[in-house]
């Protein structure tokens, strides 16, 4: 079966839905997700979104926060732009429907915010000033449910749910120079996509293809991360020849919740934000031994804090105690929070909360310019998939929203010029069907179950908080077999969603494991107990990966 469109989208996140609102009165839009549209990293954010409202607060304090986080390696031009348009569009959500926290006793905040400090702004670590606007601890709900439901009643956009994709067509055109010198530039057509209910594969063309699939942190064994982050769009990029960087930057979450049936339940940065204070299981406070923030330092500083007690203590977890506040102020402000910590037994009014660290948040992705333009023509990538030069070394909290809304309105704005200027002729070639002849149905998924185990399980262990040449030597022999396994397993057995998950979180992983070898220092996210020290001499760049031209 072949679809055609204008515009096709890979993901149904913030990034993505924002993304297909701003170009459907410019086109047709197709836009697939794995599985409902409601499950995405961004329908669990909890914290906000990163904007400077306050007459306290400033552009360029946004900015300093932002590139101090990032530890030398933000795109400074890059920052500015995302901070500064950042007011624009909260209007805009607004504009939408979405609801954001104000003080007082208003329920709602008025379209054009004439006065800003109506915002209940939160802090989170990192950040200097209040300036995280938010819908109670359920921001990422709000925003996407909002969204979800504009992109489902536009009659220009068809949202297919259930449906993997599985890799970007492309194809190249020869150029020859005076010099007779050949180069191939690279063209994106669309996706080849898996129906998951009627276990058939799609071809879908277009004009414009933009990934939007979110993180990875299923590379993981922990994670904070739903179960459809597998890196899907950041493997299917570099396998097309497009450039990826700075994946060692792998940000770890330092509370989530420690307990067995607590799958991905994370406590929010903001809860730190709002007097929340980290105690050992002795009852000690330990983050001032750390950093100058204390409690209020940045995630890289708290995770690594948190995993080195741990190790010294034998202890399962650290505690997040925040009960010396007021009850009605902490159900009042961590609605979803308290109600979701007393399933499990918690009441975290009258007793601290006991959390571990957990991956979290990519930092890298795949490389694009100030649009959400690839290096290959025509495929965009935006949001956590995406390597903007925001985040640099390591992401200042709820700026991954922020970057998410600016993006996807750069990358609209482009992408509706690249049509236009072609006056709407951009021809979009052939593709071959999916060919599977000579596979058979597999009798053997325990090799995907398993492989799939051990990935996660020596990537915790062997590229995690903290890093040595020894784990990440063992982990590269690890990966390298296990890849060439699934290679062989990949092109012998007809087509399933936990074998293409497989195969994206193997290569994620190799491409994680791969910019940590060579990284010779330790910076922001990336901690390597070999090289202790930041060496700007030789580092103060990105790890900048691409396959070889063939």
């Amino acid at each position: 079966m072949e679809i055609e469109a204008d515009f096709f989208v890979i993901g149904s996140g913030i990034a993505g839905l924002s993304f297909a609102l701003k170009v459907a009165d410019a086109g047709t839009v197709v836009m697939v997700t794995k599985k409902e549209a409601i499950e995405s990293n961004t329908n669990l954010a909890q914290g906000g979104i990163a904007t400077v409202f306050s007459s306290l607060d400033s552009f360029n304090l946004h900015i300093q926060d932002t590139l101090a986080a990032g530890d030398g390696l933000c795109n400074r031009d890059v920052v500015e732009m995302v901070v500064k348009d950042g007011p624009d569009r909260i209007r805009e959500l607004i504009e939408l429907g979405v609801t954001f926290n104000v003080k007082a006793e208003k329920d709602t905040c008025s379209v054009s915010v004439p006065d800003s400090m109506e915002f209940d702004l939160g802090r989170e670590g990192g950040h200097s000033q209040n300036r995280i606007v938010h819908a109670h601890d359920m921001t990422g709900k709000e925003v996407e449910s909002v969204l979800l439901n504009r992109v489902k009643n536009h009659p220009n956009i068809s949202l297919l749910e259930n449906h993997l994709a599985i890799d970007l067509i492309t194809v190249s055109t020869r150029l020859k120079s005076e010099q007779i010198t050949t180069t191939h530039e690279h063209y994106c057509y669309g996706a080849y996509v898996l129906d998951r209910e009627l276990n058939k594969v799609k071809t879908i063309r277009a004009k414009i293809t933009l990934l939007a699939t979110g993180g990875a942190g299923k590379v993981y064994l922990y994670t904070s991360n739903p179960d459809i982050a597998t890196g899907d769009g950041i493997a299917m990029a570099y396998r097309a020849g497009a450039s990826v960087a700075n994946l060692e930057f792998v940000q770890f979450h330092p509370t989530c919740l420690y307990h067995p049936d607590a799958k991905n339940f994370l406590i929010s940065e903001a809860v730190r934000g709002e007097g929340g204070i980290l105690l050992t299981a002795s009852g000690h406070r330990f983050m001032e031994r750390y950093d100058s923030q204390k409690d209020l330092a940045c995630r890289d500083v708290v995770a690594r804090a948190i995993d080195t007690e741990l190790k010294k203590s034998g202890d399962d977890s650290v505690y997040l105690d925040i009960s010396h506040k007021d009850s009605d102020f902490i159900k009042k402000r961590f609605p979803n929070l308290y109600e979701k910590s007393l399933e499990y037994g918690f009441d975290m009014t009258a007793e601290p909360l006991p959390v571990v660290p957990a991956a979290h948040y990519m930092c890298g992705g795949v490389v694009t310019d100030v649009k959400g333009r690839t290096d290959i023509n025509r495929l965009y990538a935006i949001g956590e998939t995406a390597c903007t030069g925001l985040h640099g070394a390591n992401r200042l909290a709820s700026n991954s929203l922020l970057e998410a809304l600016v993006y996807a309105d750069k990358a609209a704005k482009a992408a509706i010029e690249e049509i236009q200027t072609s006056g709407g002729k951009i021809d979009v070639p052939n593709a071959s069907a999916w060919d599977d002849a000579g596979t058979t149905d597999s009798d053997e998924l325990v090799t995907v179950s398993q492989n799939w185990d051990e990935i996660r399980r020596f990537m915790w262990n062997y590229v995690g908080i903290v890093r040595s040449n020894k784990r990440l030597s063992r982990a590269k022999r690890r990966i390298e077999l296990i890849s060439s396994e699934i290679k062989e397993y990949y092109w012998n057995f007809k087509i399933a969603p936990d074998l293409i998950e497989l195969r994206n979180i193997a290569m994620v992983s190799e491409l994680i494991i791969q910019c940590a070898l060579n990284r010779k220092e330790s910076r922001g996210l990336h901690y390597n107990i070999q090289y202790p020290e930041k060496d700007d001499k030789q580092w103060l760049k990105d790890s900048i990966l691409r396959q070889p031209s063939k």
